[in-house]
């Protein structure tokens, strides 16, 4: 039997077992006790193995980036704050925490009207279920495979050559003496470039949380307020958008979430090449091609925080539901 096999089968049936006899095993043993220490204790009991998983994969890892990003290169002297004053001194640093705030404030703002638009537009189509189909279906394959389909979009030939980049093309057929542009070399188009890759992907993420709001929203109010003689641009504007907003906030705070992290895209059209350089990538060069592990961990900690704000508001949003309900 291979390995790989009896791993298999110990996660199909020893997981299980497992965690089936460790229950059985509280329950005996706390059994015995009085019930005022059965109520205290059997809530801590059951959450220790989850507790624990936490611990070992998230929380440690956590403190010895924290731990690391105040060592050297390898991780043996201590050099204070020293990969923190890189990190915002660096050139290259420099223009990564642009890039990212670029798709901070570009990618959610187009992700999160586009799908609100589309969410609004197809709800009353004849065929909104295909069209909200073909809409999401970016969405099931992954960044890499994104990435390469709009890197052949994005192709580049000289002037006078054919075209083989589909939008250099349609351009060219379109627009007479149309230049060719190099999408993935020009400094003023790269990362929005980059950004419409995201966008195409995550639209249909957003048209599709947005449309499932958009249906809670009680059919008899809009025709209400249509019959009362509110414009369709009315009905959006002070019926649905408002009765939207909680929605809206969710889907914005995951595409900032996204925003800050941006990774496989860059990686894969350009690796940071061209002053497309963000956050997760320069991370990723530090840790792996230039082994700085302690650089490495400190821009991962500041990655770690700039998200930090995001979920806070999430969590008072939420409690604040839970308030009003």
């Amino acid at each position: 039997m291979s390995n790989s096999l009896v791993v298999a089968v110990f996660v199909v049936a020893g997981v299980p077992a497992i965690q089936v006899g460790y229950a059985v095993l509280i329950e005996a043993l706390i059994r015995p006790l009085p019930d005022r220490l059965q109520w205290r204790l059997r809530p801590w009991l059951w959450l220790a193995p989850a507790l624990a998983f936490l611990s070992a994969f998230l929380i440690y890892p956590a403190l010895n980036t924290l731990y690391l990003s105040f060592l050297g290169p390898t991780s043996e002297a201590f050099v204070a704050f020293k990969n923190y004053s890189f990190a915002f001194t660096n050139e290259a640093m420099l223009v990564a925490f642009r890039n990212n705030l670029l798709w901070l404030i570009f990618f959610t703002a187009f992700t999160v009207s586009f799908g609100l638009a589309l969410a609004v537009l197809t709800d009353r189509v004849r065929y909104e279920t295909v069209a909200k189909t073909i809409i999401f279906l970016p969405m099931a394959i992954s960044f890499v495979a994104a990435s390469v389909i709009w890197k052949f979009v994005y192709e580049f030939r000289p002037a006078g050559a054919p075209q083989i980049g589909l939008l250099n093309a349609v351009l060219a057929s379109l627009i007479p003496d149309f230049r060719p542009v190099a999408w993935l070399v020009n400094l003023a188009a790269n990362n929005f470039a980059l950004i419409l890759v995201a966008v195409w992907v995550w639209v249909g993420f957003c048209l599709v949380i947005l449309s499932a709001a958009l249906k809670g929203i009680p059919a008899e109010l809009l025709e209400a307020a249509r019959v009362d003689g509110a414009t369709e641009w009315q009905v959006f504007l002070r019926i649905i958008l408002p009765m939207l907003s909680p929605t809206i906030t969710v889907v914005a705070t995951t595409m900032v979430i996204f925003a800050l992290k941006a990774f496989d895209v860059v990686y894969v059209m350009t690796n940071g090449n061209f002053n497309t350089e963000v956050i997760a990538n320069r991370m990723y060069k530090e840790m792996f091609n230039f082994r700085d592990f302690g650089r490495a961990s400190a821009i991962a900690v500041i990655l770690f925080i700039a998200t930090v704000p995001v979920m806070i508001a999430n969590i008072r949003r939420f409690r604040h539901q839970e308030a009003i309900r």
